[in-house]
């Protein structure tokens, strides 16, 4: 359970719900867990549903089900700030303060937004942005720009994603110049994290 040091990130591979009690708390959690909906989700004949198919099995798996009230407990109670993607699927208490995502591709057979739940007293925020970068490397992978709002909307200096996928939080963070705590199930995904969030400190160190 050692963790690899990446300048301003702390990455670790294994079950978050082992790692997080071994972590003191952060400023702000910001994540997108499975949100337990393999079982609605079709693929299309066109846009990209060729690269979505051949991940179909392994994006089935992840997303089998969502995190338990344990685990959000656990979550939760290591941060002061808390934004959560697939809010709406969880058993969350209520909010006022929501992120929406809207995306500009419509008539689709996957959502045309996406909710972020938040424990924020504040109004509800919308970002417009297209739904996937044509790089991306895990299935459910949110765009860099999607990310770099979220934390751009917090003062938080050490952010923490226990669902790290391929890494998209930390790369936002690299980039704005805020620590980051990463953990990651899939040693896969953990590879790409890392070398994403090292080129995104790379290319920070030469544009400074």
């Amino acid at each position: 359970m050692n963790p690899v040091i990446i300048g301003n990130a702390t990455l670790y591979l294994g079950d978050c719900r082992e790692i997080l009690p071994t972590l003191p708390k952060v400023d702000a959690v910001i994540t997108d867990p499975p949100y337990g909906i393999a079982d609605k989700w079709k693929g299309g004949s066109s846009h990209g549903w060729g690269k979505a198919r051949d991940e179909g099995e392994l994006r089935n798996d992840w997303d089998e089900a969502i995190p338990s009230p344990e685990t959000f407990a656990q979550i939760l109670s290591k941060c002061k700030e808390a934004v959560i993607w697939g809010g709406n699927y969880f058993p969350l208490p209520p909010s006022r303060c929501w992120f929406v995502w809207s995306k500009p591709e419509r008539n689709f057979s996957l959502a045309e937004a996406e909710l972020a739940w938040t424990n924020r007293d504040n109004v509800v925020r919308v970002y417009d942005g297209p739904r996937s970068e044509s790089d991306r490397e895990h299935p459910t992978q949110k765009p860099v720009a999607l990310m770099a709002w979220c934390v751009s909307k917090s003062k938080a200096q050490t952010i923490l994603d226990p669902f790290m996928g391929s890494g998209t939080t930390g790369v936002a963070c690299m980039n704005l110049g805020r620590k980051f705590i990463g953990i990651e199930i899939e040693p896969k995904y953990f590879d790409i994290a890392c070398r994403r969030i090292e080129d995104a400190q790379r290319q920070k160190r030469m544009f400074a």
